[in-house]
């Protein structure tokens, strides 16, 4: 539908940036080593991985975050399947996400795997080695129907000054709430008011070292104590 189209255009021929929100998919510098210290190091998931375990993303993109986390996977050696539920409002297509995977030539063999299931169905029902879902549509409605909760989360929409939407309150409560007790969020961004909900939603947030021109990001834990 047109109202989902990512409205793309390419940096440098191989950077997709959203013109709806004038901000790239992935950093400029190296996108994933972006993602591997943001998301994998910032939820402290190299010994925390095990069959079942559980991630939860807001901001699908280019499918990089799930890749960078797969090849994690493999290359560990776990046993059995993680989950992976993310939510996206705008959509690439599998032309625009084949493109924007030849940046990270090293992730060819799990990219080629999303990239046929991405194209048979978005939701990904039929991707294989992962139990994953893409949940398509605004996450602010989509993700209070949910009715699990995720061990930890990859906070990864655009910028909060240009995409507010994907970070106001109401949304940060829920990704509080679908979040088993002990588990963990991070994301790119230390804006205030970001690191604020999340406090208020009940996660113990702490400023850290970001990656790059980054000079900080945000990650946190729910207490693992129930109210």
């Amino acid at each position: 539908m047109s109202d989902q189209s990512p409205r793309l255009t390419w940096r440098d021929g191989a950077i997709p940036v959203s013109t709806r929100f004038d901000d790239p998919y992935f950093s400029l510098e190296n996108g994933l080593n972006e993602t591997r210290h943001v998301f994998l190091d910032g939820n402290r998931l190299g010994g925390r991985l095990c069959d079942g375990f559980h991630v939860a993303e807001l901001g699908f993109g280019s499918g990089l975050n799930l890749l960078a986390l797969w090849q994690a996977w493999d290359v560990s050696g776990q046993s059995g399947r993680f989950r992976f539920t993310s939510f996206e409002a705008f959509p690439m297509s599998a032309t625009e996400m084949r493109r924007a995977h030849e940046a990270f030539p090293e992730l060819a063999p799990w990219a080629a795997r999303l990239q046929a299931a991405w194209e048979e169905d978005p939701s990904l029902a039929g991707l294989d080695g992962v139990e994953a879902q893409i949940i398509i549509g605004d996450a602010r409605e989509t993700l209070k129907t949910q009715d699990w909760q995720a061990d930890a989360w990859f906070l990864d929409g655009f910028s909060p000054a240009k995409n507010p939407e994907l970070w106001d309150q109401g949304l940060m409560a829920e990704v509080a709430a679908h979040t088993k007790p002990g588990g963990s969020f991070a994301t790119y961004t230390a804006a205030g008011f970001v690191r604020r909900g999340l406090e208020t939603a009940g996660f113990a947030v702490e400023r850290i070292a970001g990656y790059g021109r980054k000079r900080h990001m945000s990650v946190g834990k729910k207490s693992e104590v129930t109210p």
